[in-house]
C-alpha cells in the first residue's frame, strides 16, 4: 500500500460515516471536488468500488462496508494515541464535536461557550444543530445534548439543566377568535402547529399529565415544521397554537405577546443532559468542556 493511501482511507471513513461529500469535506477542511477526486483515486488503486454515488446521496458498497468495519477500530486507536500525546500538554487542546437540538444550544451551550473558548484558546468546539436523535458513535461526535427521556441506556448522562416544563401557547389575537381549550382533548378543534421528528419521521404527539392521568394528543393544523424555531415563529404570527418549552417563551408570555393555556396539564420533567459513550476515553479538552457545563448548570 502506498503512503498516501493512509490519508485516503481516513477520508473514505469520514465520507462513509457522513454519507455526503459536502458534510465530509466541511469536516475535513477540503473542497468536495478534491475529496471526490481523492476517493476515486483510492478506488482505482484498490481496483474496487467503495462508494455508490448518486446526485443526492452517497452510500457504501458491500466492499466499502467491510473495509469501514475494519477501519473504524484502527482509526479509533490512532485517535486515542494522538489524544494520549495531548495529555502531556499542560492545557487542553484539540477538537470537540457536539450535536444538540436548537433549544439545547440556547439553554446549555450559548451561555457557556464564550467563557470556555476564552479560557481554553487551543480547543475548537464544533456544534451541529440537529432536531433528531443522533448516533454519536457512528458519526464520531464527542457528545450530544438532548432531553433525558430520549437517551439510550448505554451512555454516560450528565444533567446540565434543572427540570423543564412544556407550554401550549398562542397569540392574544388567536384566542380572540377561538375559545381557550379547557382540556387537552379540546385541542383537536384548534389550529395547531405540528412538529415532525426528523429521526422518526412522524409527527410529535403533544403529551399532557395531571395527577394520574396521562394523555397524548395527535393535533391537527395547517403547518408542519421540523424546526422548533419555525414552530414558535408561526405561533407568534397567529398561525395557531404551539407546544414549546416554557423557558423558550417566558419573556414573550411576560410581555403579553403570547398567552398560555392548559398550564395545569404540563408538569415538570427531567431537563437536558450531556451524553457520551460509556466506554469513551475522555480527553483533557472534553473533560474541561464537561466541567464548564456542570459549573454553569449548578
Amino acid at each position: 500500500m502506498e503512503r498516501e493511501d493512509w490519508a485516503s482511507l481516513a477520508a473514505f471513513a469520514v465520507v462513509a460515516e457522513e454519507r455526503s461529500f459536502t458534510r465530509a469535506s466541511a469536516r475535513l477542511g477540503v473542497s468536495p471536488s478534491a475529496l471526490s477526486h481523492t476517493l476515486r483515486h483510492l478506488e482505482e488503486r484498490l481496483r474496487i468500488r467503495l462508494l455508490a454515488r448518486s446526485t443526492r446521496s452517497v452510500s457504501t458498497t458491500d466492499a466499502g462496508e467491510r473495509l469501514l468495519a475494519r477501519l473504524r477500530p484502527a482509526l479509533a486507536d490512532i485517535s486515542n494515541a494522538v489524544e494520549d500525546l495531548g495529555r502531556l500538554l499542560e492545557r487542553p487542546s484539540g477538537h470537540i464535536r457536539i450535536t444538540a437540538s436548537r433549544s439545547a444550544v440556547r439553554a446549555v451551550l450559548t451561555p457557556v461557550l464564550p467563557e470556555f473558548i476564552a479560557k481554553f484558546p487551543d480547543v475548537v468546539v464544533e456544534v451541529l444543530v440537529e432536531a433528531g436523535f443522533t448516533d454519536i458513535v457512528a458519526r464520531r461526535f464527542d457528545a450530544g445534548i438532548r432531553l433525558g427521556e430520549s437517551l439510550e441506556k448505554d451512555v454516560v448522562a450528565v444533567p446540565v439543566t434543572g427540570e423543564l416544563r412544556m407550554a401550549v401557547v398562542g397569540t392574544p389575537s388567536y384566542f380572540a377568535q377561538h375559545p381557550k381549550p379547557a382540556s387537552p382533548r379540546e385541542l383537536r378543534s384548534h389550529r395547531c402547529i405540528n412538529m415532525r421528528l426528523p429521526s422518526a419521521g412522524v409527527l410529535y404527539k403533544w403529551e399532557f399529565e395531571r395527577g394520574q392521568r396521562k394523555i397524548e394528543v395527535a393535533v391537527e393544523g395547517p403547518l408542519i415544521f421540523d424546526d422548533e424555531e419555525m414552530v414558535l415563529d408561526a405561533a407568534l404570527h397567529g398561525a395557531g397554537l404551539a407546544y414549546v418549552l416554557q423557558d423558550e417563551v417566558a419573556s414573550l408570555l411576560e410581555a403579553g405577546a403570547l398567552t398560555r393555556v392548559l398550564e395545569d396539564w404540563c408538569p415538570p420533567f427531567p431537563g437536558f443532559f450531556l451524553y457520551y459513550p460509556s466506554r469513551r476515553q475522555i480527553s483533557p479538552a472534553f473533560g474541561a468542556f464537561i466541567d464548564a457545563i456542570r459549573v454553569r448548570s449548578r
